[in-house]
């Protein structure tokens, strides 16, 4: 048993209940591994079932041919193989290759409802090209630890069990099998930047310094290292300043140091699997935070927000402006039920008849899990809209009536979050604000017929 065979064996060991799903291109690594694999099994060496998934980009005019080489492989070593096709576009200001990962990635982790061991052929070459193309973004120790031998993917596990083994000895073994494999023909193209480090840098490097492979990979793994650090410390600091899974508290955050803040707020978006600020917009927020008190600062990064309301930062996704949205609604229908903007949910709404009077439905905003408010006469019009123009109101709960704007802010409701509110109108009088309460006015006087709203 060779070094790959047994580096093979000493790993997937570890994971002896597990079906293994090989994730296979054709190119010389996935060719080993689906090759060394399928030996190992037939010699009993591991016994877990094995399957190959097999993704198909539709990047080259050669996928096609790929996809038939992949078949006629797993079907003279007798593997079960799962075709997998993806729609790759390209998009401004990410590479191909991220996209094509992403893809591939996500292909694999909804391949199967049962967990698995999905296993790739990446090696020690590609972990050195993954380090300088994260040197050359100018990363920090995450982007520098490079690949990892294990991640969770989904609910899956994913495995890169030949990180240590060179691309010479994957094509040496290969050749001393007599095993023929497909050349991706975008792997010439060096306006690819890990192709251009592959043909161009590390032979470079590799002539004045023949161990800079191995090198470069331990300088990988120090940084995995430090940033396990890094984590321990986040995690412990997180424990201190988290308020809710999405917020944080501000007099705990501005009381770190600038480096201690920053691990923080990457440990904090990494957990809500978000994209990573950049330290000019990490400098930004830390100053934002020191912002005057009547002021709701907010920094963008990727497809959420950091937004700071009075001492909370808290993390929300990238709202769409759903001021112009509104839906009449039409009682003559005894239920129904309408979904709501921008992943708001859903209403239901009944035709009600309050048999317990008024006393029941005093307080529509408490201890129930709707709110009754008064039916309209037949004259009127109701719509469901998410804008108003600042009406005198008075709550359910107030003695004294108000403008809507102060209301909420008594309600301590965050300001992006009063242009999500749902308002409900009979003609153009405010008549609630759904799931918070009902105007007095319009709250049911003894056994009649009344409108019911529950989320």
């Amino acid at each position: 048993m060779n070094k790959i065979e047994s580096m093979l064996v000493s790993i997937i060991n570890k994971y002896p209940a597990l079906p293994i799903v090989i994730a296979y291109s054709g190119g010389v690594d996935s060719q080993v591994l689906l090759h060394a694999l399928a030996k190992l099994s037939q010699q009993q060496c591991i016994k877990n079932p094995i399957s190959v998934c097999h993704v198909n980009h539709g990047l080259s005019v050669n996928a096609q041919t790929w996809q038939q080489f992949a078949k006629q492989q797993c079907k003279s070593l007798n593997l079960p193989l799962v075709i997998c096709s993806v729609n790759v576009k390209a998009q401004k200001q990410q590479s191909l290759e991220a996209l094509a990962r992403d893809a591939r990635y996500s292909a694999l982790k909804q391949l199967s409802d049962e967990k698995s061991l999905i296993i790739t052929g990446h090696h020690s070459n590609d972990q050195s090209e993954t380090f300088l193309l994260a040197l050359k973004r100018g990363s920090g120790l995450k982007g520098l630890s490079a690949m990892s031998a294990a991640i969770s993917l989904g609910k899956h596990n994913l495995i890169r069990p030949l990180l240590s083994v060179s691309r010479k000895e994957i094509e040496d073994y290969a050749i001393n099998d007599g095993l023929s494999w497909i050349e991706d023909e975008s792997n010439k193209d060096i306006a690819f930047d890990r192709n251009f480090i592959r043909k161009n840098i590390m032979p470079l490097l590799s002539e004045r310094w023949p161990s800079i492979n191995d090198t470069i990979n331990r300088s990988a793994a120090h940084c995995f290292e430090g940033q396990e650090l890094l984590d321990e410390l986040a995690e412990q600091d997180l424990a201190k300043a988290k308020l809710t899974n999405t917020s944080l508290q501000v007099s705990l955050l501005i009381e770190f140091s600038k480096a201690r803040f920053n691990n923080l707020v990457r440990f904090f978006l990494s957990k809500h699997n978000c994209l990573m600020p950049s330290t000019e917009q990490l400098t930004q927020l830390r100053m934002q935070l020191l912002a005057n008190d009547d002021k709701n600062p907010a920094v963008k990064v990727g497809d959420h927000y950091l937004r700071r309301y009075k001492q909370t930062l808290q993390l929300t996704a990238e709202f769409k402006d759903i001021s112009d949205w509104w839906q009449v609604i039409d009682l003559s229908l005894n239920e129904q039920r309408l979904t709501l903007p921008d992943n708001l949910g859903n209403l239901t709404l009944l035709n009600f008849h309050n048999s317990h009077g008024s006393q029941e439905s005093q307080n529509s905003s408490e201890g129930t899990d709707g709110q009754y408010i008064s039916f309209p006469t037949t004259a009127q019009q109701v719509t469901l809209r998410f804008s108003h123009d600042n009406p005198k109101c008075l709550p359910d709960y107030r003695q004294h009536s108000r403008s809507l704007k102060k209301i909420l802010q008594e309600l301590n409701i965050a300001p992006w979050q009063r242009k999500r509110l749902a308002f409900l109108y009979y003609d153009d009088i405010l008549v609630a604000v759904i799931g918070h309460f009902v105007c007095q006015d319009y709250l049911p006087k003894g056994k009649e017929l009344c409108l019911f709203i529950s989320k």
